[in-house]
């Protein structure tokens, strides 16, 4: 079907093109003051009973009306990247993310790697994509259900379409998160700050300064412990508790950072910055020399902190976890 909606706007899309990344135009409150466009790209991952569902590289699935629609067409994937950021692909950084965190029990089922660790951390405890087969959700779903758990998928961008199936299945969705990159050296290119103490030694008063790891000790220590080559810091408090920490996990050329706290009573003091600027210099001495790290999208403090560090969107994952029963 193609037809013109006026003189601007053509629809180049018919229900034949679902699967494929389009954009689309609609327009809300057609014929009343107010009336507005939108503009939607993503996936086309169904158009049925007058409804197109598109969902987007993040994973958030949108409904438009059939007859809203004034405008649309397939659209090619993203392939620009930025100038100066480490060329990468989805499928090298999932793989190295699941070895920074390591879940103490995990079971590869096809292409799936299914983790479990005590229901601690999402990260820890659901089943990720290492190859382009789609999962067995039946086997998923027993294996996390022999382990107390309801089975749980980390999507990241690419899976749209199962994305979509899940979500007619009820598996519901959560913690949209932001896959970041960046060049490592400038990261560190500041004056060193002799606050910040650098050790491989995951430390109690380390822990003190992240306080999520008191909900499963043995499980937190183990996992946080994991991972190729991993960097603790922490500038020491005043009060017994660190006044900020911070986590970096060394593989190769990659540098992972994750558990970044600073104590509430030292925020907005720039320590934040220090840490991660001290553990970029610590993992250059290890050989690094790409930076990336994972970041909720609905937490806008920290991604315009890492935006003003140079880091950028590379992908987005997020979870869906199984319905009860």
């Amino acid at each position: 079907m193609q037809f013109s909606a006026d003189a601007h706007f053509i629809v180049r899309i018919t229900a034949a093109d679902v699967g494929k990344r389009v954009s689309v135009r609609t327009l809300t409150g057609s014929g009343e003051p107010g009336a507005r466009f939108t503009d939607t790209v993503g996936v086309l991952t169904s158009w049925t009973g007058g409804v197109l569902t598109v969902t987007r590289r993040d994973g958030r699935i949108v409904h438009l009306a059939e007859s809203a629609l004034v405008a649309g067409k397939v659209v090619p994937p993203r392939t620009a990247r930025p100038r100066g950021l480490p060329a990468t692909t989805v499928a090298e950084l999932t793989t190295v993310a699941v070895r920074s965190w390591p879940a103490p029990d995990a079971e590869r089922l096809g292409d799936w790697l299914a983790r479990a660790g005590e229901g601690w951390t999402r990260r820890a405890n659901s089943a990720v994509p290492l190859g382009d087969s789609p999962p067995d959700l039946d086997r998923l779903v027993q294996w996390y259900a022999a382990r107390g758990l309801r089975a749980n998928l980390q999507l990241p961008t690419g899976r749209e379409m199962l994305t979509a199936e899940l979500d007619r299945r009820g598996w519901t969705a959560a913690a949209h998160t932001s896959v970041q990159v960046a060049a490592l050296a400038p990261l560190a290119d500041r004056a060193p700050d002799e606050r910040v103490l650098v050790s491989r030694e995951l430390t109690e008063e380390w822990l003190r300064g992240w306080p999520r790891a008191a909900e499963a000790p043995a499980t937190a220590r183990r996992i946080l412990g994991g991972g190729p080559l991993v960097l603790f810091a922490l500038i020491p408090g005043d009060d017994g508790r660190p006044a900020a920490v911070g986590r970096c996990v060394v593989d190769g050329r990659w540098a992972g950072f994750a558990a970044m706290r600073v104590d509430p009573a030292h925020r907005r003091r720039g320590l934040a910055t220090t840490v991660l600027a001290e553990l970029a210099r610590a993992a250059l001495a290890e050989g690094a020399s790409a930076a990336y790290l994972q970041v909720e999208t609905d937490n806008p403090g920290a991604r315009a902190l890492y935006a003003r560090l140079g880091f950028a969107d590379h992908h987005h994952y997020h979870y869906r976890t199984a319905p009860e029963g």
